[in-house]
């Protein structure tokens, strides 16, 4: 009897380890991308605090950061930046927490929600591991790698000359941000009974959370609301400043409260369940349905009115800042200058103020146009096309629906940046011409293109990288032109990213001969794709 119970708790041990197993294999090469990039620009940050601060009139004009509204509205609240570790912080703390946190929520639906649409854990919950116990063990896994995450942070900054006590402020919280929305992810995917309504209610949590920083930092009198998100209450930590770890301690509970919550959840509900019923009983909606193309623009448009609101909010701020960023700038050359040597000239006025923030556009639309085609691949893996494919269906005319319905959304979104930074303006006095507005966010189509096009290479030839190869030509791109531009690299491989060869929309006319060759680049690459595509076999 008692050999029996042994070996059963044996068995059980082992099988439980072996979905810790398989959580990591899901998740590692995701997080080594991050992580690694974690640590590259934490310690790029601190090395840059040295041309920041060549001279006295330098730290006069960082200490004039502090009182602009527009620059803690939109980059956080500036503090220690005299001291480089302190720099680094206010200049990719929160674009790193952000980071963090969107991967570990995507990450948390498509490991748990995700396996668990496609048929995936049905076997595996009829064994000896309850559905609590696994989505703990994947919750886990990405609570590691949020604290490796943190741990890379920490190392960066460490190792490019930056104080430790800061860097471990700063890392934790980090860290802790990852946490926090990765826990959230898990316990909306148990929650909804669908992936798709767990990532968008997880992915609102994270837009409320950033509105609420953005205007604690601010707006003087609104700071406590900091202390209703997981970014604020990071920054409150002010590393470099007094490494307050109050902040971060109820950070830290507040994970543990969610994670449990997420825990506790998953043991109440049905397999293939949600603690929210689905409406299966609504009345069929048959609209869009009818070909192949209808169903991809029905598929497009719950994401793309998600997308379409957190691109128009944005672009509608910084229509709003637009008079202050350009006084406050024309007020601190030096800002100005430090700008030009990263590749962003003419931020003195507005038409150069919102080219300059028309380019970074490319880079969400870039990324939305590689999670459409990345959708397809999940599809397929999903077995979801089999039966399709079974059809007088051909692949080509599949992705071809979807490419064109990716194209779509990538004009409906820039167009939706348009309107909405030449609303700010308007409302602000700012001067700003809806045409020009226009033509300045429609000047990034090209890049999407181009992510267009590699993503499809990946999907014909390397599927399981369709996310990040889509999005290499806007985010490695852009982020390729800022690295040559602020450290002096050769020309030849700053031309290597397309956001070298895009004009300055409106400050500047369109550059057509390069938006066109790009175009021809990203379509040749689609076709190149959809006859790779064509022609390998089905993923099962």
């Amino acid at each position: 009897m008692e050999t029996g119970i042994g070996k059963d708790r044996g068995a059980a041990s082992s099988a439980a380890w072996a979905v810790t197993g398989l959580a990591l294999r899901q998740t590692w090469r995701g997080a080594v991308v991050v992580i690694a990039f974690t640590a590259l620009m934490s310690a790029v940050a601190v090395g840059a605090h040295r041309s920041a601060v060549a001279s006295p009139s330098d730290a006069a004009a960082l200490a004039a950061l502090a009182g602009n509204p527009a620059i803690r509205t939109l980059f956080g609240e500036p503090v220690a930046l005299h001291d480089a570790g302190g720099f680094a912080v206010w200049r990719t703390g929160t674009a790193l927490s952000v980071l963090l946190a969107v991967w570990g929520l995507l990450a948390a639906t498509r490991i748990t929600r995700g396996e668990e649409d496609a048929g995936r854990w049905d076997v595996l919950l009829a064994g000896r591991v309850p559905v609590g116990n696994v989505v703990a063990r994947h919750l886990a896994t990405l609570v590691v790698w949020a604290l490796v995450a943190g741990v890379a942070a920490f190392a960066g900054l460490v190792a490019a000359g930056a104080a430790a006590g800061g860097a471990m402020a700063h890392a934790t919280g980090l860290a802790l941000c990852g946490v926090f929305f990765a826990s959230v992810g898990a316990l909306m995917s148990q929650v909804f009974a669908a992936r798709p309504a767990a990532s968008g209610a997880a992915v609102a949590v994270l837009g409320v959370g950033m509105l609420l920083k953005m205007v604690g930092d601010g707006i003087a009198g609104l700071e406590w609301l900091r202390w209703f998100t997981a970014f604020g209450m990071a920054a409150l930590a002010r590393p470099y400043d007094g490494d307050h770890m109050g902040p971060l301690a109820v950070l830290g509970t507040v994970c543990v409260l969610l994670a449990v919550a997420a825990v506790a959840a998953a043991g109440r509900r049905d397999v293939r369940g949600g603690l929210l019923p689905s409406s299966s009983g609504r009345a069929p909606r048959r609209v869009l349905l009818g070909s192949v193309r209808a169903f991809a623009v029905r598929r497009l448009l719950r994401p793309l009115a998600a997308w379409s609101t957190g691109i128009g909010a944005y672009y509608f701020l910084i229509g709003v800042l637009a008079v202050s960023m350009t006084a406050f700038l024309a007020a601190n050359p030096r800002f100005a200058e430090l700008a030009a040597q990263a590749g962003f000239g003419g931020l003195v006025t507005v038409e150069g103020y919102v080219a300059t923030l028309f380019a970074l556009l490319a880079v969400p639309v870039g990324a939305f146009a590689a999670v459409r085609l990345a959708g397809l691949a999940q599809d397929e893996t999903s077995r979801r096309l089999t039966l399709l494919f079974a059809q007088p269906v051909t692949r080509v005319r599949v992705l071809t629906a979807e490419v064109a319905a990716a194209v779509g959304g990538a004009v409906v979104l820039t167009t939706v940046a348009g309107l909405a930074t030449w609303a700010g303006t308007r409302a602000v006095g700012a001067g700003l011409g809806l045409l020009a507005a226009l033509s300045g966010a429609w000047n990034v189509l090209p890049v999407v293109f181009l992510c267009l096009g590699t993503g499809a290479l990946a999907l014909a030839w390397a599927p399981r990288a369709v996310t990040v190869a889509g999005c290499v030509p806007a985010a490695g791109g852009f982020l390729l032109k800022v690295f040559a531009d602020t450290w002096g690299w050769p020309a030849w491989i700053g031309r290597m990213s397309p956001f070298t060869h895009l004009t300055a929309v409106p400050d500047v006319p369109a550059g057509r001969a390069a938006a066109m060759v790009m175009t021809v680049v990203g379509v040749l690459a689609v076709v190149v794709g959809a006859a790779g595509y064509r022609r390998r076999d089905l993923r099962v």
